[in-house]
C-alpha cells in the first residue's frame, strides 16, 4: 500500500476516533442518549447512562486519534502505523464481539448498521497491516 493510500485510511480511523471521542468526552450525556445520531440511539437500550465511564470512552477514542494521526503525519513509518492499526484491531474486535452478542436489543435496520459500522473499522485496521507491496528492481521480470 503506497503512503497516499496509508495516509487516508489512517486519517480516516482518526476522524473516527476524534468524532465518537470528542462527542462523548465533551457531552457526555448528550453522546449517551443520540449517539450515532440520524435519529438512531444505539446506547440506550444498553442500561443507564454513566457520566464518567462515558467521559472515559472519550478519552480513550480521543488518545486513539492521536497516535493515529502521528502515524498518518508518516505514514512510510511502518512500525508506526502498525502500531497504530494494531491497537485499533485490538479495540475494535473486542468492541464488534461485545455488540454482536447484544444485536437481539435492536430492530433489523440498526442490526444490520451496528455490524456495518463495527466491521468497518477492523477492517480499515486489517488494510494498515497488509505487507507493502514489494518493489520491482532492475531485473525483475519474466525473462526475456
Amino acid at each position: 500500500m503506497n503512503a497516499a493510500v496509508r495516509r487516508t485510511v489512517l486519517v480516516l480511523l482518526a476522524a473516527v476516533g476524534l468524532w465518537i471521542g470528542g462527542w462523548a468526552y465533551l457531552a457526555p450525556d448528550g453522546w449517551y442518549r443520540s449517539f450515532p445520531g440520524l435519529g438512531h440511539h444505539w446506547l440506550p437500550p444498553l442500561g443507564p447512562a454513566n457520566q464518567h465511564l462515558a467521559s472515559d470512552v472519550g478519552a480513550f477514542y480521543l488518545a486513539l486519534a492521536v497516535l493515529t494521526l502521528a502515524a498518518a503525519r508518516r505514514p512510510l513509518d511502518r512500525p508506526l502505523a502498525r502500531a497504530a492499526a494494531t491497537t485499533w484491531l485490538v479495540f475494535s474486535v473486542l468492541h464488534l464481539g461485545f455488540h454482536v452478542r447484544h444485536l437481539d436489543m435492536y430492530g433489523a435496520a440498526d442490526q444490520a448498521l451496528n455490524l456495518v459500522a463495527l466491521t468497518l473499522v477492523p477492517a480499515a485496521a486489517l488494510l494498515l497491516l497488509l505487507p507493502p507491496p514489494r518493489r520491482r528492481r532492475p531485473g525483475d521480470g519474466p525473462a526475456a
